[in-house]
């Protein structure tokens, strides 16, 4: 029970359903039950995050579920009021909402340059903001911003790898302005994983091959390997982890 008596807010991360296909997310919010966690569950995606939370009731935990806009602050104002006002306190915030679109930059239409930077950068920012007064109160916290490998390496796209890269150095800005306050934050880098978000694309032979042959280790990463990493620097045993990148690709950027 590493995260017993602790409440955690986890944006983008309705698809945790058992038994089906699940995102980091929602494989976060599972696994911090598990862990003891009071879990609010926030995402655009009302129905299944419903279900999840419905399920996590099942098994006993104590859980609610948010409709949240990562890209609104007025709803991550009401996000955070609503955890304060059911579970008295909020210790942890992880970041999971994302997107992704494929194109180059001549080709990147500025619609969805700007779609990606919202979503990542500014749903970070927004939520480290009014996650850190809250954080405070209870004498420090714990923000966990999912970036990507290629928020440290280039990729073929161009919004996805800017937006993660600016969430990236976002982590370490917040980790250095609030350090003294035991307000820890951290990126977690995964590598390539196969969720809801990237079905459709790791499913076709032409475009997972070439990536799996980049991977020294031969394989996708699970959602669940991703949402272990986080919850180690969500809990008190990272302690003195603060700024810090956690890389979980299978050895893809060690080369």
């Amino acid at each position: 029970m590493r995260l017993q008596a602790k409440t955690a807010l986890i944006a983008g991360a309705a698809s945790g359903v058992g038994g089906q296909l699940m995102g980091i997310g929602g494989a976060v919010a599972r696994l911090f039950a598990a862990e003891g966690a009071q879990v609010i569950i926030a995402d655009i995606k009302d129905d299944v995050g419903e279900q999840t939370v419905s399920e996590l009731r099942d098994f006993g935990a104590d859980a609610m579920y948010i409709h949240l806009d990562v890209t609104d602050e007025e709803q991550w104002q009401q996000a955070v009021t609503a955890t304060t006002e059911q579970f008295g306190k909020l210790d942890i915030l992880v970041d999971a909402a994302g997107t992704s679109f494929r194109s180059k930059v001549e080709d990147q239409s500025l619609e969805l340059w700007d779609l990606e930077m919202d979503i990542h950068a500014r749903g970070a920012f927004l939520g480290t903001k009014h996650a850190i007064p809250e954080m405070r109160k209870v004498g420090g916290g714990s923000i966990v911003i999912v970036s990507s490998i290629y928020g440290m390496v280039g990729s073929m796209s161009t919004s996805y790898p800017t937006a993660k890269g600016a969430m990236r150095n976002f982590t370490k800005a917040a980790a250095i302005q609030y350090a003294g306050e035991n307000i820890r934050v951290n990126s977690v880098h995964p590598g390539f994983v196969m969720t809801p978000l990237t079905e459709s694309i790791f499913t076709e032979p032409g475009i997972i091959n070439p990536r799996l042959a980049l991977v020294p280790m031969g394989r996708l990463g699970t959602t669940e390997e991703i949402a272990k990493g986080i919850l180690f620097l969500a809990s008190d045993e990272a302690s003195f982890v603060t700024g810090a990148e956690l890389v979980i690709d299978g050895g893809y950027t060690a080369q």
